[in-house]
């Protein structure tokens, strides 16, 4: 497989640290709302990769993390009148919900920066006994001079960052250019812990260091996240651990592009700011996943009302055939015709093709394109009918492909319409026996405009979407 490394600018060979176990740090929201559509990119983009691996027969061990101390959330806790605590605990629930919507498979840890933080304080600590560090009146800074290869992940320079680098009013750092690793408690309803420098929480930057070597281990394969994120935050988790470790800290950097609204940057301003819980009231969680990798993930993506339709309309097309092939499995019988096998290598050659492009970095788009022929393809080889094997084999196929991407995997997709779309059904097959035509046809334009078409077969009624 070929990865972008953004730290070399190159797509290379992606050659694991341990055959048995591919490392992987995600860095994950801070909890102090729901998450929005940029935050959406990089959790779907990562699962997949990992997914991808996965379905190679890679083991993969996971790490995505939860920012549950910061001044966001302090100041989220100070509005509503409750603890931290609460903040964090609430929106790492609601997480889950949308993640789930989402078929992002959960991390294998989660860790919470409250329940790593004698980890972190000691990182501090060995940040400080390496001379790259110190307290000033129970805050600790990072000397960011002291570590040769600052900048080479974002390309800067030290004298670029110098020229535009200020000290704010209550700092009391050395140099502009140094950074928070340890802050000092600045009121008594603040959030913090006991540590060598006094009551105080940890800088944003230190903690993923901290939980990424305690988990991972000092080196680790691949380390991901939003463009946004390379600097200054993985620019500066890069200075921590490699310079406490004395080790490379990653030996692939992998960056998602950012996400635009209607040609505009997001922004609550602009009122054009959505979370993830607000845009699946009007889609549903695979629909937006759909639309998150039609796109390559390196590469800016505009969201949309009119292309999130052609994302429901495109993956209507996957769930059709899928409901279909479901349809044959259920009416159909035999075993398969020599033509059909024949037909059946033809299309098992996608397979080969898809994986060639996952294979070039993440190629989701390219991917999503391989399916749709793959689609094309079956719905031609069973139009006029197929044996039950055929159709069996046509979706196990399907459904292979479209798991790597954690699309159909609710193959209606409208969990909340099912049940009355299937008594609206009943009904009409009622009216139909009854000779109530009018009712029937009545009912067949309301699930019309919802989307819904009926086709009357031998074998009974089938229901297709789009």
């Amino acid at each position: 497989m070929k990865i972008y490394n953004t730290m070399t600018n190159r797509k290379e060979e992606f050659v694991p640290i341990d055959k048995n176990e591919i490392k992987i740090y995600v860095c994950g929201p801070t909890v102090y709302n729901y998450f929005h559509i940029g935050n959406a990119r990089p959790f779907v983009v990562f699962d997949t990769l990992r997914k991808y691996l996965e379905y190679r027969g890679n083991n993969v061990k996971f790490v995505q993390n939860f920012t549950d101390v910061d001044d966001k959330i302090i100041n989220k806790a100070r509005e509503e009148g409750i603890s931290a605590g609460e903040v964090s605990e609430k929106y790492i629930a609601e997480y889950f919900k949308d993640a789930a919507a989402l078929n992002v498979t959960k991390a294998t840890v989660h860790p919470q920066v409250t329940q790593n933080m004698q980890e972190i304080i000691d990182f501090v600590q060995g940040l400080i006994d390496k001379g790259f560090a110190y307290e000033v009146e129970g805050d600790v800074y990072y000397s960011t001079r002291k570590f040769e290869g600052y900048g080479k992940l974002s390309g800067q320079n030290i004298e670029d960052l110098e020229a535009g680098a200020r000290i704010s009013v209550g700092e009391k750092k050395n140099d502009p250019l140094d950074f928070a690793v340890w802050k000092a408690r600045k009121t008594e309803d603040e959030i913090a812990w006991e540590s060598p420098w006094g009551m105080g929480r940890p800088g944003w930057h230190i903690e993923c260091s901290a939980m990424s070597t305690k988990y991972l281990g000092e080196t680790i394969d691949i380390h991901a996240g939003g463009q946004d994120l390379m600097f200054p935050h993985h620019e500066n988790e890069i200075a921590q651990t490699e310079a406490k470790t004395g080790k490379p800290f990653a030996n692939y950097w992998m960056h998602n592009g950012y996400i635009t609204i209607d040609n505009e940057k997001m922004s609550k301003s602009k009122g054009n700011f959505f979370t993830v819980r607000d845009i699946l009231k009007d889609y549903d969680g695979e629909v937006m996943r759909f639309f998150l990798l039609s796109g390559h993930y390196r590469s800016p993506i505009n969201f949309s009302q009119e292309l999130m339709e052609q994302a429901k309309n495109g993956l209507g097309r996957m769930r059709n055939c899928m409901s279909n092939l479901n349809h044959l499995i259920e009416t159909g019988n035999g075993a398969m015709t020599e033509a059909e096998a024949e037909a059946l290598k033809g299309l098992e050659a996608y397979r080969v093709k898809f994986i060639d492009f996952m294979e070039d970095d993440l190629n989701t788009a390219d991917a999503i394109s391989a399916i749709f022929e793959l689609v094309r393809d079956i719905n031609t080889a069973v139009k006029d009918g197929a044996s039950k094997e055929f159709a069996e084999k046509c979706k196990a196929l399907l459904d292979e492909l479209t798991a790597v991407l954690g699309l159909l995997r609710n193959e209606d997709g409208e969990d909340a319409l099912d049940d009355e779309i299937q008594k609206l059904v009943a009904e009409r097959q009622e009216a139909r026996k009854a000779k109530n035509f009018a009712r029937a046809d009545e009912i067949r334009d309301i699930l019309k405009a919802q989307g819904i078409t009926l086709k009357d077969t031998p074998q009974g009624v089938q229901i297709i979407r789009g």
